[in-house]
């Protein structure tokens, strides 16, 4: 079976009629197949790996390379043997040639970067010429050597030996030529010549850097004479999935001759591989013929273990072609999964069970190596993402390298496998379905869609078919979609751009619908089940709202999740000329049209450093949710799981009072079956009198913490893929009331269930739980105030301090305690923020109100020392921030009330006046302190940083971090680290003294920050090495921030999330203190119980 004629010297078309048909896809490239590596034995095949197989030969490495602007300024004949080479520069190959400083890289989101007239491309076309040699041994010379590129990007030539092979385009999907008719036995040479661009461009426009070159892996493949050439394997589940079937169809190259007498050979291991049935050998003439050269075998397997991403058993199936001998001449080893999807009524199935999807689009990208991901990468890609809870990838918007796919596999992801196709400029050209509408590029769409399918159709994995992105919507779709839909009806189609529902693919999807439209579709008549495909763009801080999606996907059958956008930031690492690195984005390499940082849009940074919101996306999709119930000692826990019982999980708790670990254990996990609720009993007293042996009849803490923690265990269900044994996959906290857990009598006996009566605990002893109840004296009593005028100002002056108020404005000019400077900056009002990626819409309306800009105008000063002999004076500002150029303002009203102790109340209240903007950045207090004063600790969320949106994955507790580790580093400056409903916060020096902050009115909370560097200083840096470091630390204490939301390419935050512009008032108060002297979780019980104040 002659698969194509190889052995045409010279195309008949000329290089630009091959770079600007759309009709002409290759020359002489051989037909698809599977993807996999053709070896001479099981024990080569089983072991997955390229390079134990006789049959391949690498020949990525280190090539020749002639960068030149156009095709005609390349190298004239540099593809015969006897040309020179020795004066071209090398390249490593995979690799993008940008990468290595040839040309440079171009970002653009949506934008074509060249001329829009499909299908011409720019004569100035840069062109990349690769030629190395290789060698044949002399077994490979009656062998058949087949060429094989993963991915060129966008068009090449190749010859081999001088002699012409064939062309190619479609930049992510291989091409493979049969070589063997120009080898000769040893040394042989190659020449690739590749085409930044050509028509296929116009298909290749996914949001990411166009970077050209040989970026996958280059080998050659031996396949015997008679040999498999291609398979497909499907499953079936059969009685409820307590039986399977497994087909198999094997396309061979096999003379009518040889078929008389080979034979057929397979075999199915199970995952220990062993054999769960004999190996069945057929005759090749039974049933293979020239007219339709297949084998087809079925078999049926009792009592499968069925594959899906909490389950990822995988079989193994050995396909052997045996000669005349019944010598095996080649062998095939796929790994099988037993599963089946389907589209019943408002679901997707897989194994008869509706998924939810906790996905995220993957682009293929390495700061260092452009699209030419190493395999280390890949596996690593997917270590983090079943260790952050997520079960799906989009591989958006092309097929990913195939040996992504087997990681999946062994994993357990599902993957939506995406055609490599996306024509988004055309939208802006105002005609975003030309091509789609274009009969003329009909075959172009096909061809991409069969590629894919082809070269992906074996694996366990690939659970459903993308047509693309954001290509419009038109008859070609409809061909691909038909295509697919014909070659393999197991697997359902995806399009989102099909918003009519034109191509009756049986899904809905979306990107980054609110709430409200969700809950639209929800209503509706549409019974189709609804992904969002794309949604959270990721981009710097943010997103938020990601417990609000993901609460409301579990409320509705037909919602089956969704796909954050995306996995990781596409940037660029360069070294500055002052020797620091920076992550390169759009523009930075001087491009005329691009999309700036809208590349950094990833959960995870370019060195796969998870950014906070992969953190926070964990935790909303973590697979046990905790809720407590009314009843004492009760909880409801919620199994979120498809496929797992919540016994595969091991649990331990702990109990945190006043930041002192006073108890802790593990429990078992109660039986709760996939996506159901259970009743829980688990008493925390019964914990803590098993920790101490006794029970406590005067707690004198006044806050305590329990925290259930579910981790990956081993056992029947236990050994969950890829996470060690101990992980957490999830975690739950709970507020106790002390005294109703600590003061017990020995007579209070409770009672013991079955489930509470599994808990095991670390013996434990308070330290601190019964600390002093009194103050230092100098903070107990108030001493009088000594008042001096210096005119412009007054010195105050008490027992342990020394401060200094402008009379002019009522600020705080100076303050020592201990003869320690604590001050650099007065508390002042800040309503600005250093602006985040997600306010790319709201920021317009700021700034277009003036917001940034405001001027302030003192009205009056107010200085109250009557009572300074009791050790109380007050300070009133009453003063108005207003708006350039408008009306609209804010009356505000400052009193700071400074006690003898050395302790200050500060109060503000403000209102609106005009026609003022709807929501403000944040409402606060601005100060600095000085740089010493590094050591921070705190009481409330953390250790990472949270929002009103965004705190679900920090926990309330008592943390401790240096100033330079609270910041968040995103590679466009902007406003970072916040920590949410805090208690108190305390920053002192290496002496101890320093300041602690803590709310007014004991129950409220507040938001704070740190940093080294001023709201302007993070919004005017175009880069994190951009930022120089200020003498002193810039201290944001805030009644609160605006939502992060998504808005950076979604919606802005949730109406609840908002700062709404309107009447505020915020107090606090702060203390200083000297750490050595008293504690700052002292200090705080203190404060709390009114001794302090």
């Amino acid at each position: 079976m002659n698969l194509v004629n190889p052995h045409n010297e010279q195309a008949a078309l000329t290089l630009n009629e091959l770079l600007q048909s759309p009709t002409v896809l290759h020359q002489q490239r051989l037909h698809d197949r599977a993807y996999f590596i053709p070896c001479a034995s099981a024990s080569e095949a089983l072991t997955y790996e390229r390079g134990a197989s006789t049959y391949f030969q690498q020949l990525s490495g280190t090539w020749k390379f002639s960068y030149a602007a156009s095709p005609e300024q390349a190298p004239a004949a540099c593809w015969m043997p006897q040309y020179n080479d020795s004066d071209w520069d090398e390249i490593p190959v995979p690799s993008n040639w940008q990468m290595h400083g040839y040309g440079k890289p171009e970002y653009t989101n949506i934008l074509y970067p060249f001329p829009v007239e499909p299908p011409f491309v720019p004569h100035e076309n840069p062109t990349g010429t690769y030629r190395r040699t290789f060698w044949i041994e002399p077994s490979w010379m009656e062998q058949r050597v087949v060429l094989r590129f993963e991915g060129v990007d966008s068009a090449f030539r190749v010859w081999v030996n001088g002699h012409y092979i064939g062309y190619s385009q479609g930049s992510r999907i291989p091409a493979e030529f049969d070589i063997r008719p120009t080898l000769q036995q040893g040394l042989n040479q190659i020449t690739v010549q590749v085409y930044q661009w050509c028509d296929g461009s116009y298909l290749e426009d996914q949001d990411m850097w166009w970077l050209s070159g040989i970026f996958r892996d280059v080998y050659l493949l031996a396949f015997p004479t008679e040999h498999m050439w291609d398979f497909t394997v499907r499953t079936h589940l059969l009685d409820n999935g307590e039986r399977a079937q497994l087909d198999v169809d094997v396309e061979l190259c096999i003379s009518e001759e040889a078929a008389q007498s080979h034979t057929f050979a397979w075999t199915l291991l199970n995952a220990a591989r062993q054999p769960i049935s004999p190996t069945n050998t057929i005759l090749v003439s039974d049933q293979c013929q020239q007219s339709d050269p297949f084998i087809r075998v079925s078999t049926t397997v009792e009592a499968p273990t069925l594959w899906s991403a909490e389950t990822p058993y995988l079989y193994h199936l050995v396909l052997e072609l045996r000669d005349k001998d019944q010598e095996v001449i080649q062998v095939i080893s796929q790994r099988i999964g037993f599963r089946e999807v389907k589209l019943t009524g408002k679901n997707l199935l897989v194994n008869g069970k509706a998924i939810m999807f906790k996905g995220v689009n993957r682009h293929e990208f390495h700061p260092d190596h452009g699209r030419a991901v190493p395999y280390a990468t890949m596996v690593e890609d997917v270590r983090l993402m079943k260790q952050f809870n997520l079960n799906a990838v989009r591989t958006s918007h092309y097929p990913n390298d195939p040996r992504f796919y087997a990681l999946c596999d062994e994993a357990g992801l599902y993957v939506i496998d995406e055609a490599d196709l996306e024509t988004h400029g055309f939208q802006a050209a105002g005609c975003w379905s030309l091509l789609s509408e274009d009969e003329t590029w009909k075959q172009a769409y096909v061809e991409r869609m069969q590629r894919m399918v082809i070269r992906d159709k074996n694996a366990p994995s690939v659970i459903m078919w993308s047509l693309g992105n954001e290509s419009g919507c038109g008859p070609n779709h409809a061909a691909m979609a038909e295509w697919a839909q014909q070659y393999d009806p197991t697997r359902p189609v995806h399009y989102e751009g099909d918003w009519s529902n034109m191509l009756e693919l049986g899904i809905r999807s979306t990107m980054y619908p609110t709430l409200e439209a969700i809950e639209k579709v929800v209503q509706s008549d549409d019974d189709r089940p609804y992904i969002l495909c794309e949604f959270a763009h990721a981009m710097g801080n943010g997103p938020g709202a990601l417990k609000d999606y993901v609460e409301m996907f579990y409320r509705y059958p037909k919602l089956q999740g969704a796909f954050v956008w995306d996995w990781v930031d596409q940037g660029i690492r360069r070294e500055r000329e002052d020797g620091r690195q920076e992550m390169a984005y759009g523009g930075d390499f001087g491009e005329l049209i691009h999309d700036g940082n809208f590349c950094l849009n990833g959960l995870i940074d370019g060195d796969r450093k998870p950014w906070p919101a992969l953190h926070e996306y964990k935790k909303a999709i973590e697979p046990v949710k905790v809720y407590a119930s009314s009843e004492p000692g009760e909880y409801i826990i919620e199994n979120r799981y498809d496929f797992l019982p919540l016994s595969c999980l091991r649990g331990h708790y702990s109990i945190i009072a006043d930041g002192e670990l006073i108890a802790e254990g593990t429990f078992e996990v109660p039986e709760v079956p996939p996506r159901e609720r259970a009743a829980w009993r688990w008493d925390a007293r019964t914990a803590i009198r098993a920790a101490f042996g006794h029970t406590i009849s005067e707690p004198a803490f006044q806050h305590m913490w329990l925290r259930f923690s579910f981790r990956s265990g081993s056992g029947t269900y236990g050994t969950i893929p890829w996470l060690p044994v101990g992980h957490e996959v999830a975690w739950a906290q709970f507020e106790l009331e002390p005294s109703q857990v600590l003061k017990l009598q020995h007579t209070d006996c409770i009672q013991e269930t079955a489930a509470s009566s599994t808990i095991s605990s670390s013996k434990s002893s308070l330290t601190s739980g019964f600390g002093i109840n009194t103050a230092p004296a100098g903070m107990m009593s108030l001493k009088p105030i000594s008042i001096h005028d210096q005119g412009a100002s007054l010195i105050l002056t008490g027992s342990s301090f020394i401060m200094e108020i402008n009379r002019s404005d009522g600020s705080l000019l100076s303050w020592r305690f201990h003869n320690t400077d604590l001050l650099t900056g007065s508390p002042r009002l800040q309503l600005w923020r250093a602006v985040i990626d997600n306010d790319r819409y709201l920021v317009t309306d700021w700034r277009n109100a003036r917001l940034h800009q405001l001027k302030k105008r003192i009205k009056q000063v107010t200085i109250d020392s009557s009572r300074a002999a009791e050790g109380m004076i007050t300070v009133t500002t009453c003063f108005r921030l207003g708006a350039p150029a408008f009306m609209w303002g804010l009356a505000c009203e400052q009193i700071m009330t400074i006690q003898g102790n050395g302790i200050i109340q500060l109060h503000i209240d403000v209102r609106p006046e005009g026609c003022h903007p709807e929501v403000l950045p944040r409402f606060g207090y601005e100060l600095g302190i000085p740089a010493g004063l590094n050591s921070c600790s705190w009481y409330g969320r953390g250790p990472g940083e949270s929002y009103v949106d965004s705190k679900e994955a920090a926990a309330i507790g008592w943390y401790e971090a240096k100033v330079d580790d609270l910041m968040v580093a995103y590679e466009k400056p902007q406003e970072n680290g916040n920590r949410t409903d805090t208690r108190w916060v305390s920053f002192v020096n290496a002496q101890g003294t320093g300041l602690f902050f803590t709310s007014s009115s004991r129950v409220d909370t507040f938001d704070f920050s740190a940093h080294r560097y001023s709201v302007m200083d993070l919004e005017n840096a175009a880069h994190h090495a951009d930022l120089v470091p200020r003498s002193d630390i810039v201290l944001h204490l805030d009644k609160a921030q605006n939502g992060l939301g998504s808005n950076s390419c979604g919606p802005r935050a949730l109406p609840e999330h908002e700062l709404k512009c309107k009447d505020m008032s915020f107090s606090l108060q702060v203390i200083p203190f000297n750490c050595e002297t008293l504690s700052p979780r002292q200090l705080a019980r203190l404060v709390n119980s009114g001794i302090l104040s």
